[in-house]
């Protein structure tokens, strides 16, 4: 069995899975046209069918070649998809708070896009899947409580290099594959320009550092690039907090977290 084959059918059998756990039988994500949210979505509908629903989030900011690609996957795959703008909401909070810097205005889009999903998976009786991948987890490239959030994430382990191997598998459509990943957050925003550097080029420091425990030095005389290290490291560090939950002062005996650890499953 090939590689991504394997990986697509366990991570299907985990969406299920864990999603039948919970007691409920629907799913919503928020599909913005990006690759990560086209894995997850075409994911999903293997398991689903037509108890998934997509979510389109548009703003001010989101360019049409973006909806019109969510579209376009939807169409492929037979997805049920709705639009949810955000627009007007982020208008009056742009108006109440001017000179907002990009970092704020994509902040608050993603905190709007995320509130508005999951009060659609409220009314839907529907559970939100994730759509971070593990190059954007380790790093912190992503919102607290935004894009970061979710109940169950299928893709968290997969480098975002790989993430595109597995959509070519899935046959995500084209113009998502080869497009340059952006969150859409402001006008003209990339997310390599962003970082500084392509997700090919991070994701092989990242596998050397987080998976196969090599040294900073030892990665050095591999000949990698010693700023683009150096940003790694210091990303990954700095943005543990992102990654965990909400540290809780222990006071009592038994503390979530610390030692009242049930997993999420558990049942009398």
């Amino acid at each position: 069995m090939k590689k991504y084959e394997q990986i697509s059918i366990y991570l299907q059998y985990f969406i299920d899975n864990e999603v039948r756990k919970t007691g409920l039988k629907r799913v919503v994500l928020g599909l913005s046209g990006g690759l990560d949210s086209a894995v997850v979505a075409v994911l999903a509908h293997k398991v689903f069918k037509d108890d998934l629903l997509c979510v389109k989030m548009p703003s001010q900011y989101s360019s049409q070649s973006s909806l019109d690609d969510a579209d376009e996957l939807c169409e492929k795959f037979g997805i049920n998809s709705v639009t949810a703008s955000i627009e007007p909401m982020l208008r009056v909070y742009e108006e109440l708070n001017p000179n907002m810097s990009n970092l704020r205005k994509g902040n608050i889009s993603s905190r709007l896009r995320m509130s508005t999903l999951f009060d659609i998976s409220a009314r839907e009786s529907a559970l939100v899947l994730g759509t971070s991948n593990k190059s954007e987890l380790m790093l912190g490239y992503g919102t607290l409580y935004g894009d970061l959030s979710s109940a169950i994430n299928s893709i968290g382990d997969l480098y975002k290099s790989e993430a595109y191997e597995l959509a070519r598998y899935l046959g995500v459509t084209n113009k998502i594959i080869d497009k340059p990943p952006s969150a859409d957050l402001w006008d003209g925003q990339s997310d390599e320009e962003d970082l500084g550097y392509t997700y090919a080029q991070i994701d092989k420091v990242l596998k050397l550092y987080v998976e196969d425990r090599v040294s900073k030095e030892d990665i050095l005389n591999q000949g990698y690039d010693e700023d683009m290290l150096n940003m790694i490291v210091k990303r990954i560090f700095a943005n543990q907090f992102k990654r965990k939950m909400p540290i809780i002062a222990k006071l009592t005996s038994r503390t979530i977290n610390h030692d009242f650890n049930y997993p999420r499953d558990i049942t009398l």
